[in-house]
């Protein structure tokens, strides 16, 4: 497979692991939108959240808390936003499910 994602869950591409258990991997973005933009992927692959199966219900709640272990270990006491871009209308630019985790500032309504 010919996954960015999946080269970075798999080691082949290295990156910062902020967070790793056997399910899920939280790493720096490299183009943050705010003083702490995370993102935590699924090791499995899952193209999109549109893509998701009622038998990925575990995997998906484990990775939302996967992404609040993040946040507390990034101190973001004052809140955060969390953002899932699917599919193209969506922003979606890599085609692996992944959360991103902004904060660090105040965020603004709307957001785009």
């Amino acid at each position: 497979m010919d996954c960015l994602f999946c080269k970075i869950a798999s080691g082949a591409i290295p990156v910062e692991h902020l967070y790793e258990d056997e399910r899920v991997l939280a790493f720096p973005d490299i183009n943050p939108q705010a003083p702490t933009h995370v993102l935590v992927i699924p090791k499995q692959h899952i193209s999109s959240h549109a893509e998701a199966a009622a038998a990925d219900t575990d995997l998906l709640g484990h990775l939302l808390w996967a992404v609040g272990e993040v946040a507390r270990a990034k101190k973001l006491d004052g809140g955060y936003r969390l953002v899932i871009n699917t599919g193209p209308d969506g922003g979606q630019t890599v085609d692996h499910l992944h959360i991103h985790l902004l904060g660090g500032r105040a965020m603004h309504w709307p957001p785009g």
